[in-house]
């Protein structure tokens, strides 16, 4: 129950993985169209119905956090300039823009409600309620120096969940952009883009493939705005070997590839085509109501229990306000962050993986849990 931190491949990705490495034992077999184009583009076309966007939308990066230097270091910051963020943002939301710091780009979180805190303090915070309302603090706090507002649509750590149409609204009138970190909402909520500029997730959470591939979406006017990359992949006629590759008179590709830095991970893609082809096949939706069920029998069952009885209060009413993706996360109420590492040893002693992160445990679901891995949970936790 630990795929907000890695998520496990299915078999047929595991078997697309020992095809392709037994392809790489004889490497002049690899086919141009088939491997060195098709991979990627397999990816792309199932990345695209995951997210209900067009191919060609699609930059395939390696990480969460490398989509989201491309897009950091892309943008014509100018001295002044200030990128806003949700207080709490995973590091691989906050560095990208901390390195901004150097061109005199400045980095501003807002705590997104009373007694929320992060850093040094994260475990003092108190735990998010359905009286906040980020979005308003969010919107309200942007400054005449703010050039992009970038949020965690899923939070990693109290897996609080954001309205992202709401933020782009607000983002759209007041003429910025809208940067999203998908990781923790990927594979497990379907997601509507319009109106965000750039979405970038890795493949090892929710997507349920290895670590080292993701996707970045970018909306087509925000990314005219981007540098290029400067791969090599990323103009046109890259791959016509009929053309010298040395002509140097070439323009720079307009989707997706123009953020592209050179081959991709062609083992990764092998792995990322073929898990997202496991996750459309059973559909998003369905994943997201089938979780939801399970979240809510869960809470349900421990509202009665003396440890558990306010927070499964709490987050009963954070799922049934759609506030939350796939991840549950028990605050400590006071009990201390040493209190939950102990219920998560006594967990992997009894064959449960689940993780601790900055005074909350997660419990995250997923399509391929049932009613007996609920029922050891719930053994567990009682």
């Amino acid at each position: 129950i630990m795929h907000c931190a890695e998520g496990p491949i299915p078999r047929s990705s595991a078997a697309a993985v020992r095809g392709f490495l037994d392809r790489e034992l004889l490497p002049w077999t690899l086919r141009l169209e088939e491997d060195f184009l098709g991979l990627p583009a397999k990816v792309k076309e199932e990345g695209a119905r995951l997210l209900s966007a067009s191919p060609w939308e699609l930059s395939l990066v390696p990480t969460t956090s490398s989509g989201l230097i491309q897009v950091a270091q892309g943008i014509d910051w100018k001295v002044g300039d200030e990128v806003l963020a949700a207080l709490g943002e995973f590091p691989a939301n906050s560095w990208p823009w901390k390195g901004l710091e150097a061109r005199g780009v400045c980095l501003r979180e807002v705590p997104l409600w009373r007694g929320h805190l992060a850093g040094a303090r994260a475990a003092e915070t108190l735990p998010p309620t359905l009286e906040a309302d980020p979005e308003a603090l969010l919107l309200d706090a942007i400054s005449p120096a703010t050039r992009v507002l970038t949020v965690s649509w899923v939070r990693f750590q109290d897996g609080y969940r954001l309205d992202l149409q709401r933020l782009a609204a607000g983002c759209a009138e007041r003429g910025i952009a809208f940067v999203v970190d998908g990781i923790q909402g990927a594979g497990t909520l379907p997601v509507d883009l319009s109106g965000v500029s750039a979405f970038s997730t890795g493949g090892h959470k929710g997507l349920l493939a290895p670590q080292g591939l993701g996707l970045l979406w970018t909306s087509e006017a925000f990314r005219s705005e981007l540098a290029p990359t400067g791969g090599w992949l990323s103009v046109e006629e890259a791959t016509n070997f009929g053309r010298p590759c040395t002509d140097l008179s070439r323009r720079w590709l307009t989707d997706g590839r123009r953020f592209e830095q050179g081959v991709p991970n062609l083992l990764g893609c092998a792995a990322l085509a073929a898990s997202l082809g496991v996750i459309n096949q059973a559909g998003v939706q369905r994943i997201a109501d089938h979780v939801d069920r399970l979240q809510e029998s869960l809470l349900g069952q421990l509202g009665d229990h003396p440890r558990w009885a306010g927070e499964s209060g709490r987050l009963q009413s954070l799922r049934a306000a759609g506030r939350l993706g796939s991840i549950l996360s028990f605050h400590h109420a006071g009990e201390g962050e040493a209190s939950l590492q102990e219920i998560l040893a006594a967990g992997q002693e009894a064959g449960i993986y689940a993780s601790v992160r900055e005074g909350y445990l997660r419990v995250a679901l997923h399509g391929w849990h049932n009613a007996q891995d609920l029922e050891r949970i719930l053994t567990w936790l009682r």
